[in-house]
């Protein structure tokens, strides 16, 4: 069995997750108290989102300092502490590199704006044209132009994101070698893991041109040829000289083909890769900012093409649902409130089961679901604001735009973890950074007392993936592709089999099973109470098993 696909991780979005200093903000002692709960789970590693200094403009995504630990969340003490105590229970620590900017109110920024012309080549500056326009079309994917004006001068600098993000320039080698120096820090404390985030865009070309498509920049700058080349460069000058530690490259608006060059361990660069095609079927034209249900057969037609495209090149993928910038996937693709838990089960098989390495973000284990917030005044997220008022824009109601925001913000995923019924659901005692969520009903405390419990299910599924190498390694096929509302496919290692069944509907589906699942089948899990197997089997709403045969 590799060692790649006995992992497990598991997301901590660390302002969410346990405060312990009474401030309503979530922090490294907190999680330090809770790592108990995640042993027991079962997960290999911790990814913790950016706990560098940061302003904060986009949640932390927005580094001003890559070798400290911001106040907020605590001491590089507690940080070490962390990592030594993850240890003693077989977890790894995942931190998040954010390389493709840094935030405005980093040193090189400001010594950048103070004139040095050193670092002013660690960005991308370029002047304004002769009409006053900026020096691209480019549109940055937090909306507006990619283009702010560099200080007080007559040149702009570039920003995909938010403008307090500015771009690194990749082509200077003094960049990559800061960058470098970065990681191999953390290496030496102990870490693990590296989740890089938007890593496929940092190949922007040295000159830089207007986009003559609608497209904003997009694909002058995603999955450009050099990418492999930088990423490989850092693979040979920090992680590649460890054995145990695992990456994995955000992977925005990517494609099999480039997933598979990352992540092929031939060409040293990636251990994996996260794609969201999955995650935009409920994207009317491409666009996150509407609201329409999801569309099935996108769904079935992408996780079988990647999951099988991405073995075929020996690429290996990283599998999730749920993360802090997506809505909760149990509000997205299960349609009734009743079937709820049954459906997040039936999630929690499919990336569990497959081929890949299967991330669950906090609270998933449990079943959280989106916040029924009230107003834009309980969103904190910075995208979630400008789209609220991009869809005035438009000409959407204030109501119709709330309900859009509602169901596609990024703060749905941000409400604090669900520890109990307590006030503030036991993650803290005071009024927390983001408002709770329904925790009444949703919490650890009732989930371990249920007979019924989500968390032990997850639990059961880690240790299959442990247990069963045909889980960790073998290789992926689907199957009855032609049935209505099902997602189902094969997995192989030599001659074990695993039949894993998802049924996305609500009415009855018939399945025809071949002899050898019914006659020498061992049911390995369901997320109903076994049923007889048998030539014709009748699927339950949202019902799920695998079968080892």
């Amino acid at each position: 069995m590799t060692e790649l696909g006995k992992h497990v991780v598991y997301q901590v979005y660390p302002k969410s997750f346990q405060d312990s200093n009474d401030d309503g903000i979530g922090d490294l002692p907190g999680l330090i108290q809770r790592l108990p709960y995640l042993a027991n789970l079962g997960v290999t590693m911790i990814w913790l989102n950016p706990i560098f200094p940061s302003p904060q403009n986009d949640n932390g995504y927005d580094i001003s300092d890559y070798t400290a630990i911001d106040p907020l969340f605590g001491t590089m003490a507690d940080f070490e502490q962390l990592v030594l105590e993850a240890e003693s229970y077989q977890m790894g620590i995942m931190l998040d590199m954010v390389f493709n900017h840094t935030s405005t109110a980093h040193p090189w920024f400001q010594k950048a704006l103070a004139g040095d012309v050193k670092y002013q080549d660690y960005y991308y500056l370029r002047p304004y044209r002769e009409n006053g326009l900026e020096p691209t079309n480019w549109v940055s994917k937090f909306g507006g132009s990619a283009w702010s004006r560099f200080g007080e001068t007559d040149r702009a600098y570039l920003h995909l994101y938010d403008q307090s993000q500015a771009d690194l320039n990749w082509h200077n080698p003094a960049v990559r070698q800061e960058l470098y120096a970065i990681l191999n820090f953390w290496l030496a404390k102990g870490v693990r893991g590296f989740r890089f985030d938007v890593i496929n865009v940092i190949g922007k070309a040295a000159d830089l041109v207007d986009d003559d498509t609608d497209n904003g920049g997009k694909y002058l700058y995603t999955d450009t040829p050099i990418v492999q080349t930088y990423i490989q460069e850092m693979h040979a000058a920090t992680f590649g000289h460890y054995s145990d530690v695992i990456t994995v490259g955000e992977l925005s608006s990517t494609t099999i083909d480039q997933t598979a060059t990352y992540t092929n361990p031939q060409n040293k660069a990636l251990s994996m890769g996260f794609n969201f095609h999955h995650l935009k079927v409920d994207y009317a034209q491409g666009e996150k900012w509407t609201k329409l249900p999801y569309d099935f057969e996108a769904l079935r037609q992408l996780w079988h093409g990647w999951s099988q495209g991405i073995m075929t090149a020996n690429g290996w993928p990283a599998w999730f649902w749920n993360n802090h910038d997506q809505p909760r996937a149990v509000n997205r693709f299960i349609k009734k409130p009743k079937y709820y838990r049954i459906g997040a089960k039936m999630l929690a098989m499919m990336v569990h089961l497959n081929r890949g390495t299967p991330y669950i973000y906090m609270g998933e284990e449990i079943g959280m679901l989106d916040p029924n917030y009230q107003g834009m005044t309980d969103y904190v997220d910075v995208e979630s604001q400008n789209a609220y008022r991009m869809l005035l824009t438009k000409g959407l109601t204030p109501s119709e735009a709330f309900a859009v925001v509602q169901s596609k913000a990024r703060d749905n995923s941000r409400v604090p973890m669900q520890w109990d019924n307590s006030p503030y659901a036991g993650f803290s005692t005071q009024q927390p950074w983001l408002k709770n969520g329904d925790f009444d009903d949703i919490n650890v405390a009732k989930d371990q007392e249920s007979a019924d419990s989500l968390y032990q299910f997850y639990h059961q599924l880690i240790q299959l993936r442990q247990k069963h190498p045909v889980i960790a390694d073998g290789d992926y096929t689907p199957r009855y592709d032609d049935v209505t509302e099902v997602i189902a496919f094969e997995r192989r290692l030599g001659d074990v089999k695993l039949l894993v069944v998802t049924h996305f509907g609500e009415s009855p589906v018939t399945l025809s099973l071949p002899d050898e699942v019914v006659q020498a089948g061992e049911y390995l899990i369901g997320n109903y109470p076994k049923q007889p197997l048998t030539n014709e089997l009748v699927l339950r709403p949202y019902e799920s098993f695998a079968i080892q045969y």
